[in-house]
């Protein structure tokens, strides 16, 4: 009777073991599968049950700011400057008539030194690293900033950074990340640039807890503010609570990948009417319609040629103005929220 009350509790004791371990897989391969590439089990833990976890907002922010706690602040931000010409030049068009007041740019990328010279031609942009850890575009790559041999796991066999962010966040060493991520601010600061702010394309440091911590702290220790959403409350916790310098963007918004063309128009529409009191942050991906930009992101529709296009066309449009001061938008940049939490280090850079 002993024996099988043992070999009952083992049965259950070992379908329960199998269960707990059918139910973690499951939920990675979920989050593989979404383009969320979590695998640490604290970090899926906290998403799943501490999504909502409520965080303090950087204390005073929209007063020493300028503006009140019931003032709609958005920062309209452009991405992947440095990526191709084209971008280039439609972000630069958009920045200098001010349908955009934020970017940031991508070192590792074949025209960062075009943007540069913007830079150094218009001081007063906004303008901060677009942080790049990987080459996405099919036949249209490029390798780090730091030397190959101090950045071994973060390249493919030919030498560049990995196609997929999921190779980056499997493979890739955090003190190799580190020092490629101190390289791309090092060049920046070498053509001239002094980056305002901080952000990951394609989101890559942002799944894994070692990496985020990383890009926080580097932020810190060069005096640069990092792009941090709310969404990604569930890093904060006891083992990591949330760093004082660390000022959080409310509300992020972005057209996803499936998002249809004709559909952008009404997408941002409905953003600007939707945006709430607090720091919001909008991210658009410019660009024209052009050979160059066909070529490099050959039918990809999501972040492709006319997509670009779509929301320079969108953005520089007098109803998307108009929807602004309808809404009581106020504008606001990160060299500003720069100079709230780094006052004395900065000075001495503000062009």
């Amino acid at each position: 009777m002993v024996y099988k009350t043992r070999r009952t509790l083992l049965k259950i004791g070992l379908g329960l073991l199998l269960l707990v371990l059918m139910t973690w897989g499951g939920l990675r391969l979920f989050f593989h599968h979404n383009e969320t590439p979590i695998y640490d089990a604290r970090l899926i833990y906290n998403f799943i049950f501490h999504s909502d976890r409520p965080l303090k907002q950087y204390e005073n922010l929209a007063q020493k700011l300028g503006y009140t706690s019931s003032d709609k602040l958005l920062i309209i931000h452009a991405d992947d400057l440095g990526l191709a010409r084209s971008v280039n030049q439609a972000s630069f068009k958009a920045l200098s008539k001010g349908f955009v007041n934020s970017a940031s740019v991508m070192m590792p990328s074949p025209f960062a030194e075009d943007v540069a010279a913007y830079y150094l031609a218009h001081p007063q942009v906004d303008l901060g690293l677009h942080l790049t850890f990987t080459a996405e575009w099919a036949g249209y790559k490029w390798p780090g900033v730091a030397s190959a041999d101090k950045i071994e796991t973060l390249l493919d066999d030919d030498g560049f950074l990995h196609q997929k962010k999921v190779t980056v966040i499997k493979e890739g060493s955090n003190a190799e990340l580190q020092v490629e991520l101190q390289a791309q601010i090092d060049y920046a600061r070498a053509l001239g640039m002094a980056p305002t702010h901080m952000d990951s394309h394609e989101g890559t440091l942002f799944f894994d807890p070692a990496f985020f911590r990383t890009y926080i702290e580097v932020g810190h220790q060069n005096q640069i503010p990092v792009f941090v959403p709310r969404l990604l409350a569930p890093h904060f916790d006891e083992h990591y609570p949330l760093p004082p310098q660390v000022v959080l963007v409310d509300q992020m918004f972005m057209a996803l990948n499936g998002t249809e063309l004709d559909a952008m128009e009404a997408y941002y529409a409905e953003v600007l009417s939707s945006i709430k009191p607090g720091l919001n942050q909008l991210l658009v991906h410019l660009a024209f319609d052009d050979e160059e930009m066909k070529a490099i992101t050959k039918d990809r529709e999501a972040y492709g040629a006319k997509w670009r296009a779509k929301d320079y066309q969108v953005v520089s449009s007098k109803k998307f103005q108009d929807l602004l001061e309808q809404n009581n938008i106020k504008q606001v940049k990160w060299r500003d929220i720069q100079a709230v939490l780094y006052p004395d280090d900065n000075a001495s850079l503000q062009p």
